[in-house]
């Protein structure tokens, strides 16, 4: 018994430090490859020029007119504006989808319609309806973050017991309260799924939302590193992105724990 948690207990200590050896030796090696010139600087700046171009746009505007926290400020903006409007329509109407035939009937032609275009496809008609301004880019992130959040609910109410909705039935139970008491609660594991996969389609989306003419933002650091042909700041930029969707998705996933933990309570 004292060997076998012994063995768990420094299994649990690698899993914890692995991710750090990762990390670390993911860094070290992309500084070899550039130092030792497998990859010219001019084509990928190496981990230590990106450190030095963070902090020093911790601070100046230059090159690209603003300093680093008014780019992150700008695109998580348009990403939480978007990233809520997708969770307040898409689940809703995926639901609804699921369970109700009129509305099935009503919304999934339109819908698997739509579905397929690219969300960059939309970008002209952004521009003709809603102008350069902030409406534009969250439309184009809302129209990437919308699709799963209306697939996975449909799909988790239709995954539903079919035993538990005959025994409600069987007991008297309407449709709305067969849906309300039974579907959404089952549905909610593929609803919190779909959460995540639309975060990472809207943080996605948000590069090609803020090529509209935009003036701040991640994507539009990104887009005038490669303008000024500056590989560090297209490395800080796509850094940047990655680190504060992380976050976010770290955020979005304890509220999911916490809040599938109170149901199952």
């Amino acid at each position: 018994m004292a060997a076998a948690e012994s063995t768990k207990e420094a299994d649990s200590v690698v899993l914890k430090i692995l991710p750090y050896v990762s990390i670390i030796g993911f860094f070290l090696t992309w500084e070899l490859v550039s130092d030792t010139g497998l990859v010219p600087k001019q084509l990928l700046a190496p981990p230590s020029q990106v450190a030095r171009l963070f902090v020093d746009k911790l601070t100046q505007e230059n090159p690209d007119g603003a300093v680093l926290a008014v780019h992150v400020t700008t695109s998580l903006e348009e990403a939480v504006i978007a990233y809520s409007l997708a969770l307040a329509i898409g689940i809703p109407l995926g639901l609804l989808m699921g369970w109700f035939v009129l509305a099935e009937g009503l919304a999934r032609p339109i819908f698997e319609m739509i579905r397929p275009i690219p969300p960059v496809a939309w970008i002209p008609l952004a521009i003709f309806w809603f102008g350069i301004g902030l409406t534009g880019k969250v439309f184009i992130i809302w129209l990437s973050g919308i699709v799963p959040c209306v697939i996975n609910a449909y799909v988790g109410v239709r995954m539903t017991s079919p035993t538990l909705i005959q025994m409600a039935r069987t007991y008297g139970a309407s449709d709305w309260q067969i849906f309300k008491d039974i579907c959404v609660p089952s549905a909610l594991p593929m609803v919190f799924g779909g959460l995540q996969i639309a975060l990472a389609a809207a943080w996605t989306a948000l590069v090609a939302a803020e090529l509209i003419a935009a003036n701040t933002g991640l994507g539009f650091l990104i887009t005038m590193g490669g303008r000024l042909g500056l590989p560090d700041m297209v490395v800080l930029g796509m850094l940047m992105v990655g680190v504060t969707g992380m976050v976010i998705g770290m955020i979005v996933e304890r509220v999911e724990r916490r809040l599938l933990a109170g149901i199952r309570r």
